[in-house]
């Protein structure tokens, strides 16, 4: 997915500022109906828009969904520099789970089971949630290894990649509440044990 702005089919000029409006729509729709029973008039009805409003800027619903995902993510993920790794890691789990909680968590679930039959809505997971976050993870390792807290390596690493793992599970699998309280101790009891024990410059 790009920034860059959809060349509008023709008719009226594209009004930017609806843009949120829609997006909005389709995160609460998402979360209401699901993937398959999402309609471009509902979220036109939704948004308090006209359909073509909606075909003016995405030619699809896939193209609408795919797109609203990979923005929706930019805007929610800023990795935190407290000057610690530590802190850095605790700001970023909290991000997480405000996130997974919200409209996007719940949107997302309602994508999941179509994810794996649509190469768009696979792509714009990718380009979106999944590389929004592997970035800004690569952003606090990055920062870790130049305040001499972590060896080089940890960023691509088995390591690197599990540390999300137990807030994933508990919201997607075990259906327990997901909260501040957990992520601190799975960054407590987990994440920085065994960081230290396999990451930090004197193991």
């Amino acid at each position: 997915m790009t920034d860059a702005p959809r060349t509008s089919r023709g008719g009226r000029p594209r009004d930017p500022s609806r843009d949120g409006v829609i997006r909005q729509a389709i995160l609460s729709l998402l979360a209401e109906v699901g993937y398959g029973a999402l309609t471009m008039d509902a979220v036109a009805a939704e948004a308090g828009v006209g359909k073509a409003t909606i075909y003016r800027r995405w030619r699809t619903k896939e193209d609408l969904v795919a797109d609203t995902i990979a923005d929706i993510s930019r805007a929610e993920v800023t990795p935190a520099d407290t000057g610690s790794l530590e802190s850095d890691l605790r700001e970023m789990l909290h991000t997480i789970v405000g996130a997974v909680n919200g409209p996007t968590g719940a949107a997302t679930q309602a994508l999941l089971s179509t994810v794996p039959h649509n190469p768009a809505l696979a792509a714009a997971f990718r380009d979106g949630p999944a590389g929004v976050w592997t970035q800004a993870f690569q952003q606090i390792f990055a920062r870790a290894e130049s305040r001499g807290e972590l060896r080089p390596g940890l960023i691509g690493s088995v390591v690197g990649e599990a540390i999300t793992a137990p807030i994933v599970q508990r919201w997607l699998i075990n259906g327990q509440p997901v909260t501040d309280e957990f992520a601190d101790e799975v960054l407590t009891q987990v994440v920085m044990p065994l960081l230290r024990s396999t990451w930090s410059p004197s193991a």
